[in-house]
């Protein structure tokens, strides 16, 4: 049966060219992921703070190296994006931005990130974030991204705010987290906007 409406992105969007590196100014980099960072997110994912707000824990710097792997073939094959954060003149990695629950199809995706706990307070996140957003909706051509956190992650519900995402409802009891289950709040971003 043919579809009456087309494709808002091809299903090649991301594998047709190489992860790119994405300036977020103020010295702020997202680029690839590389082995070399998974000491660092090891580091991060031992913070209790991620271990409140994210579902993964991480055993080990080599389970964080398949992990790293896996963020890159999902690149390749069209499933999602995720980027190191790091300081341009360093290279050190302070956080993470990423662009999940991808349907090219519809021009749609679930933005999500985090922040190394020696980072925060510094606005690396909505930095990162709204370098994220411009290259997602103005230079690839995405036309709806969603943002959704746990109602009590303050914290995020200021970085979706900062950046421009519009808080568009709660979602009851949608989220389970260590603690169990949380309410969400559903950010999003149109293109135009």
């Amino acid at each position: 049966m043919p579809d009456l409406i087309a494709p808002v992105l091809p299903a090649d969007t991301f594998s047709r060219s190489p992860q790119p590196t994405v300036p977020a100014g103020d010295g702020l980099v997202l680029r690839p992921f590389r082995p070399a960072d998974a000491p660092a997110v090891h580091a991060v994912f031992q913070d209790p703070v991620m271990h409140r707000w994210h579902a993964r824990s991480a055993g080990s710097e080599a389970e964080v190296a398949g992990w790293i792997g896996q963020w890159r073939d999902a690149w390749a094959a069209d499933r999602e994006a995720q980027w190191a954060v790091a300081e341009e003149d360093t290279g050190q990695l302070v956080g993470r931005v990423a662009l999940r629950e991808v349907r090219f199809a519809d021009g749609a995706a679930e933005v999500a990130y985090w922040t190394a706990p020696d980072a925060r307070g510094r606005g690396v996140a909505a930095r990162a974030t709204a370098a994220l957003v411009r290259w997602a909706l103005e230079e690839t051509g995405f036309h709806r991204l969603e943002l959704l956190h746990a109602v009590r992650n303050e914290a995020s519900c200021r970085v979706a705010a900062r950046t421009g995402f519009s808080l568009e409802g709660t979602k009851r009891s949608s989220g389970l987290h260590a603690d169990g289950w949380h309410d969400m709040h559903l950010h999003a971003r149109v293109r135009g906007e």
